[in-house]
């Protein structure tokens, strides 16, 4: 898979983040059926400043935020499973970008008893499935996500986040 990660804070780098990332697509894509080596992306590694003006910018909310997601094209399917992207012309997926925050996983981490990679790992599991055309609008989008988001994260051995 052809994931760039563009680290703008290096505490990122120190934290491993590479290997969450690939571990995390790894998972999600498997599950889903999908191949991960047509899939490309790229996730930025930032802290909360910068996740705060990119949170003002794109969804006008002025304040940091955990993780936030650009699916490339729209996917939802309210209500329901969203249907699998196909390859395009070259035959590559194209899902979006994943901006994530260093400080405010490290707080939810630690105020929700968790450790650093495990709450991470769910984050970038929940931003790639966004990409992927999965919300969580409505209760029962939040419900198909959530589960989701429970299988694959037991595939890696990360207990129900929820």
């Amino acid at each position: 898979m052809a994931v760039e990660v563009i680290f703008e804070d290096d505490r990122w780098d120190e934290a491993g983040l590479e290997v969450l990332v690939e571990a995390a697509e790894a998972a999600t894509l498997a599950h889903l059926g999908l191949d991960a080596e047509l899939c490309e992306g790229s996730v930025l590694a930032c802290d909360d400043a910068r996740i705060k003006v990119l949170n003002a910018d794109f969804r006008e909310k002025d304040k940091a935020t955990n993780v936030l997601s650009w699916p490339a094209e729209e996917r939802a399917a309210p209500g329901e499973r969203p249907p699998l992207p196909e390859p395009d012309f070259d035959g590559s997926i194209e899902l979006g970008d994943i901006a994530i925050a260093y400080e405010t996983c490290l707080r939810e981490a630690e105020e929700q008893d968790k450790t650093f990679a495990n709450h991470v790992t769910h984050l970038l599991v929940h931003g790639l499935l966004h990409l992927l055309g999965y919300d969580h609008i409505t209760d029962r989008d939040a419900e198909i996500m959530e589960a989701t988001e429970v299988e694959i994260l037991a595939t890696m051995g990360v207990k129900d986040p929820y």
